[in-house]
C-alpha cells in the first residue's frame, strides 16, 4: 500500500529494476513532447518525475525547455525564479555558453540545478527561462562554423548544433540521476529538436480530440525528418515510449472522443498507447498554487493516484522497450560477426 491509498502488486520489484543497455551512463533521458500546446504536457512531466522520486526511489531531474516556464513555476515560486534569474542561474546562461564556446564554465550546469523540490531528496529542477537562448548568437555561431567548412554547409552546422547542444548541457549530470525528464516546448524549436535527438525515449501526451491527434502526427513526421537529417553522421535512436491521453472524462467521455482514441490505438498499436489515462481533476490544477506536484501535495487525490499508476506503467514499458532494444543490438552484432 502506497501513501494516499494507492495499491499495486510487486511495486517494490518494479522500483528495484536495473534496466539494461544504458551505454555506460546512469540517466535515461525522457522527452515529453507534442507539436500542439495545451495537452497537459507539463502536468504530466512534473507528476511523473515526482512519482518516480517519491514512490519508486529514483533520482530525477526535470529540465524546463519551454519559454512559458510552466514546469519551473510548477516547482518554484515566482519570487524564487526571479532571484535565480537575477543571479544568472537559469538554463538560458548554460545554453548561451554552450553555443558560444562549447562548454559551460560560469555558472556550470550543476550550479543552476535547484535541489530538493518539495523537500524531496532526489527530485531536482533545471529551471528554464522566458528567453532560453540568444537567437542572434545562434545565427552568428552557425555562420562562423559554416564559413570554416570548405563546402560552406550551413545545414550540416545546424545539425551539429542540435545534436550536441542538449547532450553537452546534460553530460555532467548523468551520474547524478536515474532519469532526466525534458519538458519540451510545443512546436519545433531548436531546443525541442535537440531534446528529441538527445533522448532515449519520448512520451506524447494528447487530449482525445482531433487537433491533438494532428499534433501527434506532426511530431512523428518531424522526428522522421530528424532521423533523415542525421543519418549520415549520428543516428537518431529515440523511440516512442507511448501516447498518454490527458484531460479525459467529462466532455471527452463522449462517443465521438472515444472514436478519436480508438483511431490512435489503430494507428500506433496498443503497445504504444498507455492504458492509464489522466482525467480532469481540479486538485491537479490547484496544486500549482503550492508549487508542488499533486502526487506530493495531495497524494490521496484521484489525480495523484492516477499519476502513480501511470508511473508504474511507464517503468514497465521502459523495461520492455529496453529489453527489445538490447536484443536487437545483439542480433545486429551477431549478423556483423
Amino acid at each position: 500500500m502506497l501513501q494516499g491509498g494507492v495499491k499495486f502488486a510487486n511495486i517494490s520489484a518494479t522500483a528495484a529494476v536495473v534496466f539494461p543497455g544504458n551505454r555506460g551512463r546512469m540517466a535515461y533521458i525522457i522527452a515529453t513532447a507534442n507539436m500542439k500546446g495545451g495537452v497537459g504536457k507539463t502536468t504530466l512531466t512534473v507528476n511523473l518525475a515526482a512519482s518516480l522520486a517519491k514512490y519508486f526511489q529514483k533520482r530525477v531531474l526535470v529540465v524546463d525547455l519551454d519559454t512559458q516556464i510552466s514546469a519551473t513555476l510548477s516547482l518554484m515560486s515566482p519570487q524564487d525564479f526571479a532571484k535565480r534569474r537575477k543571479e544568472q542561474r537559469t538554463l538560458k546562461h548554460i545554453v548561451n555558453q554552450i553555443v558560444r564556446q562549447g562548454n559551460a564554465t560560469n555558472p556550470t550546469v550543476s550550479d543552476v540545478v535547484h535541489h530538493y523540490i518539495g523537500s524531496l531528496k532526489g527530485f531536482d529542477l533545471l529551471p528554464g527561462d522566458i528567453d532560453l537562448y540568444d537567437e542572434f548568437l545562434v545565427s552568428e555561431t552557425l555562420f562562423e562554423q559554416a564559413s570554416q567548412d570548405p563546402n560552406h554547409n550551413f545545414a550540416q552546422a545546424w545539425n551539429r548544433l542540435e545534436r550536441v547542444l542538449l547532450e553537452r548541457i546534460l553530460e555532467p549530470l548523468h551520474k547524478d540521476y536515474d532519469f532526466i525528464v525534458l519538458d519540451c516546448a510545443p512546436g519545433y524549436s531548436l531546443l525541442t529538436r535537440s531534446a528529441l535527438v538527445s533522448s532515449d525515449f519520448y512520451i506524447l501526451p494528447a487530449k482525445p480530440e482531433p487537433l491533438s491527434v494532428v499534433g501527434i502526427q506532426l511530431l512523428e513526421r518531424r522526428i522522421e525528418q530528424l532521423r533523415q537529417n542525421h543519418q549520415l553522421t549520428d543516428e537518431v535512436t529515440t523511440q516512442l515510449l507511448g501516447i498518454v491521453f490527458t484531460m479525459t472524462g467529462g466532455l471527452f467521455a463522449s462517443r465521438y472522443y472515444r472514436q478519436v482514441m480508438q483511431r490512435v490505438h489503430t494507428d500506433f498499436s496498443a503497445a504504444k498507447v498507455f492504458q492509464t489515462q489522466v482525467p480532469n481533476d481540479v486538485s491537479v490544477s490547484k496544486a500549482v498554487d503550492s508549487f508542488t506536484p499533486i502526487v506530493l501535495s495531495n497524494p490521496s487525490a484521484t489525480g495523484a493516484k492516477v499519476f502513480v499508476k501511470l508511473t508504474q506503467e511507464f517503468l514497465k514499458k521502459l523495461e520492455i522497450n529496453l529489453g527489445e532494444k538490447e536484443q536487437k543490438t545483439k542480433l545486429n552484432l551477431a549478423a556483423i560477426e
